[in-house]
């Protein structure tokens, strides 16, 4: 084929599945020809189609609309379009005066529908990288898309990403977790390390939303008290508990936005840091013994149950009760509360499953060129993977009756 030959159009009757295109097609699929993309079975089928409705709506414009006197057809542009079944080239019918607005390919379009632009956008959300969506393109259909075309359709969800951020929020969360998750991003030639704050909570129906993700320095309680503050301003009111680790003046800063809310620090990090010089030979028996202090009926039992444990540990591990005796007002604040609502803030476990979902997508990444492209990629992952994060809060019947009973009218209003 000559270098500005273009390739023969099929012709619309072409397409009639008579019982020989019918077997063309069952033996380029025996053949394991691709079915889309560049020189794909239905690839041309489907290029006839848009350039005989391409046809159709000339005639209907020039019939219905009356084109000016003495216009009349004056050939047609040539240009090559981005589609999901492969590169096209396509021929619009063009007038003299210019009169003719297609609808199907508008002027200037390189694209047939919304369908790339929602591809690029899924796989970002999925880990890949500029890169990594450029070739799957290619792979997958056919199409040389440039870095900058990709690019630039992630940016057209920063908008999006602003107005999330802003949203106005409800004015009471019975729940509320925080936690801190760490990523890598260049910054004027180095590497540094950024902290994402994530703020995941649970509404007065039982539904779970994040109500931000912030990008900052490393984790501190300084700012953590300026996210309580946004939150308050875009207008969370009341928050009965927040579910934190063991940063030091967590409680502090909490007190200082909400002092009406109660502070419970997450045992399940506090097991963690107790056993970390623990020797495997003694891992099991010493969570077991700790367990005995959380799972107590209630504040007595467990001092009772702590008092054994270090009977039982004090020689060899003398450092662990001490620490739980140090917070054991955070600690133990959840033993104020009945069996559902203990379940669900004894630990910031529902946040750490959420930063999961984040680090699946991002796990493979070194360090991300800028903080946009950060913020980016974790808001597309977490819009793409809803059904792993926005659940129902089990038994949620039975949790809001132990909310009624406890805070009464502080709760019911927001219903």
């Amino acid at each position: 084929m000559k270098k500005n030959q273009r390739k023969k159009q099929p012709r619309l009757e072409d397409l009639i599945p008579d019982e020989e295109r019918r077997k063309e097609v069952v033996s380029r699929l025996y053949k394991g020809d691709p079915i889309l993309g560049e020189e794909g079975i239905f690839t041309d089928m489907f290029q006839a189609f848009v350039n005989a409705a391409l046809e159709g709506e000339y005639d209907y414009n020039e019939k219905e609309n009356n084109l000016s006197k003495g216009n009349r057809r004056n050939g047609y542009t040539h240009k090559n379009l981005r589609s999901t079944a492969g590169p096209l080239d396509i021929k619009t019918p063009r007038d003299r005066k210019g009169e003719h607005d297609p609808i199907l390919v508008k002027k200037w379009e390189r694209q047939l529908g919304s369908d790339i632009d929602d591809i690029i956008l899924s796989l970002y959300a999925r880990g890949q990288s500029v890169d990594d969506v450029k070739h799957q393109l290619r792979q997958l259909y056919g199409l040389e898309v440039s870095s900058g075309v990709i690019s630039s359709v992630t940016d057209h969800i920063w908008p999006e990403i602003v107005d999330w951020q802003q949203r106005q929020l409800s004015p009471c969360y019975p729940i509320v977790y925080l936690d801190a998750i760490h990523y890598k991003i260049r910054e004027e030639g180095h590497i540094v390390s950024k902290a994402i704050y994530t703020c995941y909570g649970i509404t007065v129906d039982g539904e779970r939303d994040i109500l931000g993700l912030y990008l900052n320095e490393s984790e501190g309680s300084r700012q953590w008290g300026l996210i309580l503050e946004d939150l308050k301003r875009r207008g969370v009111e009341d928050v009965f508990h927040f579910c934190v680790d063991g940063l030091k003046g967590f409680k502090d800063v909490i007190e200082h936005v909400y002092p009406q809310a109660n502070t419970q620090r997450c045992i399940v990090h506090m097991v963690r840091t107790s056993t970390r010089l623990v020797p495997e030979k003694h891992i099991k028996a010493v969570c077991r013994d700790l367990r005995k202090v959380y799972t107590a009926a209630d504040r007595e039992q467990a001092r009772f149950a702590l008092e054994a444990f270090g009977e039982e540990w004090n020689e060899k591990y003398k450092e662990i009760k001490p620490k739980w005796e140090a917070n054991w007002e955070e600690l133990m604040a959840f033993m104020d509360y009945g069996s559902q609502i203990r379940r669900m803030i004894y630990t910031t476990n529902p946040v750490e499953a959420l930063h999961r979902v984040m680090r699946k997508v991002t796990k493979a990444k070194g360090a991300w060129s800028n903080e946009k492209g950060l913020l980016k990629q974790l808001y597309l992952a977490l819009k793409y993977n809803q059904k792993s994060w926005n659940k129902k809060t089990y038994n949620w019947s039975a949790v809001r009756r132990e909310l009624i009973d406890i805070y009464g009218e502080r709760y019911e209003k927001h219903l």
